[in-house]
C-alpha cells in the first residue's frame, strides 16, 4: 500500500512540473508575441510575428495577429499615401491661386488711379479687401501645406527663449502701436534655454501675436516662466468660451478677427506640437490666455 501511495505521489509529483514546465512555456511564448506586436505597432517594417513555443494556440494566435497586422499596414500605407496627396493639393492649389490674386490687385490698383465715381470707388474697395483676405488665406494655406510636411525635419540647438520672444515683440512695434496696444511683459533675469529650432519658436511667437492683435480689446501680458511657460493674455470682450474652444480648429474664425484666415493658431499648435511643447486656450472674466509650455529642462545659460 505503502509503495502505490509514493508511486502515486511521484507520478503527481511529475505531471505537476511538466504541467509548470507548459505553463513556463507558454507564458515566455506570449510574451514573445506581445513583444513583438509592439514592436510592430511602432516601426514600419514588413516582419511578420514569430514564436518559439511549438504549441498550436499559440501559433494560431501569432497567425491571427499576423493578419491583423496585414489588413493595418494596409490600411496606414493608404493614409500615408491619402495624407500625401492632399498636402501636395494644397501646396499646388495655394500655389495656382497666388498668381491671378496678384494680378487682380494689380488691375485694382490701377483702376483706384482712374477718375471714378464715389460709388465705384466703394466696390473697388470691397473687392480690394476681399481680395486682399484671399491672398492672406492663400499665404496661410502654402505656409500651413510647407509645416505638416516638414513633419520632424527641425534643427534643433540650445535656445534662450527670452532673447526670441524679445525680438518677436520688436518686431511687432509697429503694429501693436497701431492699435494701441502696449504689452506689459514679464521675464526673469536668467535665460530661459531649451533645445529647440529657433525658427519654428519665432514663428509659434508670430502667429501667437498675431492672434493677440485680432482679438485684443487694448491690453497684452505677455509672461515667461523659468519653467519654460510662456503665457499671451489680453481681454477679449467679444469671445465666448465656445469660440476660444475652437480657435485651434483648421480655418475656424470669428467675426471679432478682421481678414482671418482661421490658420494662424492650427500653424502654432502643429510647430509646438513638433518640438514636443503643448498649447492651450483658457477664457476667464472676458480674458483670453494662451498657454505654451516648451519641453525639456534648463539646460544652461547662453
Amino acid at each position: 500500500m505503502e509503495l502505490w501511495f509514493w508511486a502515486s505521489i511521484g507520478i503527481m509529483a511529475v505531471g505537476i512540473i511538466a504541467l509548470l514546465i507548459k505553463i513556463y512555456i507558454l507564458r515566455k511564448a506570449a510574451k514573445e508575441i506581445a513583444d513583438a506586436f509592439a514592436d510592430r505597432l511602432i516601426t514600419d517594417t514588413n516582419t511578420l510575428i514569430d514564436s518559439s513555443s511549438g504549441d498550436r494556440y499559440m501559433r494560431n494566435l501569432a497567425n491571427s495577429i499576423n493578419k491583423g497586422l496585414r489588413k493595418l499596414r494596409a490600411e496606414r500605407h493608404r493614409f500615408q499615401q491619402g495624407d500625401m496627396e492632399l498636402k501636395d493639393a494644397i501646396t499646388n492649389i495655394s500655389h495656382d491661386l497666388r498668381t491671378p490674386l496678384t494680378a487682380i490687385c494689380g488691375y485694382l490698383d490701377l483702376l483706384e488711379q482712374e477718375e471714378t465715381p464715389e460709388a465705384v470707388k466703394r466696390y473697388i474697395q470691397v473687392i480690394r479687401n476681399r481680395a486682399e483676405v484671399m491672398a492672406e488665406l492663400t499665404g496661410e494655406l502654402f505656409r500651413y501645406s510647407v509645416v505638416i510636411s516638414e513633419g520632424r525635419h527641425s534643427d534643433k540647438k540650445p535656445v534662450a527663449v527670452n532673447r526670441v520672444l524679445e525680438e518677436s515683440i520688436a518686431a511687432f512695434y509697429f503694429a501693436l502701436k497701431e492699435r494701441d496696444i502696449t504689452p506689459k511683459i514679464q521675464m526673469p533675469e536668467e535665460n530661459v534655454v531649451r533645445v529647440l529650432d529657433q525658427s519654428l519658436l519665432a514663428r509659434v511667437f508670430s502667429n501667437l501675436l498675431n492672434n493677440a492683435m485680432k482679438y485684443s480689446s487694448g491690453d497684452l501680458d505677455i509672461t515667461l516662466t523659468e519653467t519654460g511657460e510662456i503665457t499671451f493674455t489680453n481681454t477679449a470682450a467679444s469671445l465666448n468660451e465656445v469660440q476660444v474652444g475652437k480657435l485651434f480648429d483648421r480655418f475656424y474664425t470669428v467675426e471679432a478677427a478682421r481678414k482671418s484666415t482661421g490658420l494662424g493658431l492650427a500653424i502654432a499648435k502643429t510647430l509646438v506640437g513638433q518640438m514636443g511643447g503643448t498649447i492651450s486656450a483658457k477664457y476667464e472674466n472676458n480674458r483670453l490666455m494662451i498657454c505654451v509650455l516648451l519641453p525639456g529642462a534648463e539646460i544652461g545659460k547662453a
